[in-house]
């Protein structure tokens, strides 16, 4: 029997990260955690409670609140895959928003947030078996992942599936809109302060900007049996 092993995929927003991730899980029988989900969680309930919106961000009384944020990942075996809880309730639809999504870099900055919740991600992973995505993973979370990707495309190729996706969803947005979000979070999450968006040194990194699900997922799962066989 193949080695359990530990997946890192990090890169920039809107790669296609969780949907590989996703995909690899459930080939190979892995947990899934998607990292980005519990930052925009904590950014959700940052806007519920009133700490960040368009004008102020009030950095200080969120960071006072973390010990009043509890995040589960409950298995929902129709989509495959676990979805986020805030405080008990599911939020996967609405932390999904463009709402949440121009807020979650700027939350994900703040130190003793991303502390909380590496700390937890890092409890996640002590058993490996398992493909975590975000943007630390194989730099912060675990930097002894034995396979890191780095995913990487166009910001026009990614602003592009993101906008499909929320209009899909129903979402009133314009593709010029998505394309400043997605600028704007590239470079948040690649000028922060505390673990910024980098590639680890020991990662491949995969643009995907002309693969398909399928051509992307084969070239993933030929570098895991590639490693599992040879630990």
């Amino acid at each position: 029997m193949n080695k359990k092993i530990t997946i890192a995929i990090d890169g920039f927003s809107s790669t296609g990260k969780s949907t590989l991730a996703k995909q690899l899980a459930n080939h190979l029988g892995y947990i899934y955690v998607d990292t980005g989900a519990m930052y925009r969680a904590v950014t959700l309930f940052a806007m519920q409670n009133g700490y960040i919106n368009a004008e102020s961000f009030d950095k200080q009384t969120l960071i006072t609140s973390l010990p009043n944020i509890k995040l589960q990942f409950k298995f929902n075996a129709d989509l495959g895959f676990g979805e986020m809880y805030l405080n008990g309730v599911n939020v996967e639809t609405e932390i999904r928003t463009i709402e949440v999504s121009s807020f979650v870099s700027k939350v994900a900055e703040v130190s003793e947030v991303r502390a909380k919740l590496v700390e937890q991600q890092k409890e996640m992973g002590k058993d490996k078996a398992i493909v975590m995505d975000g943007r630390d993973i194989g730099t912060v979370v675990f930097p002894d992942a034995e396979l890191k990707i780095f995913m990487t495309a166009s910001a026009t190729t990614r602003a592009q599936r993101r906008y499909d996706e929320l209009v899909a969803k129903g979402d009133a947005v314009t593709f010029e809109e998505v394309l400043k979000n997605v600028e704007e979070r590239d470079y948040i999450d690649t000028h922060r302060k505390d673990s910024p968006l980098v590639m680890a040194e020991d990662a491949m990194e995969i643009d995907n900007s002309h693969l398909n699900r399928k051509e992307q997922f084969d070239l993933v799962l030929e570098l895991v049996n590639e490693i599992t066989k040879t630990i």
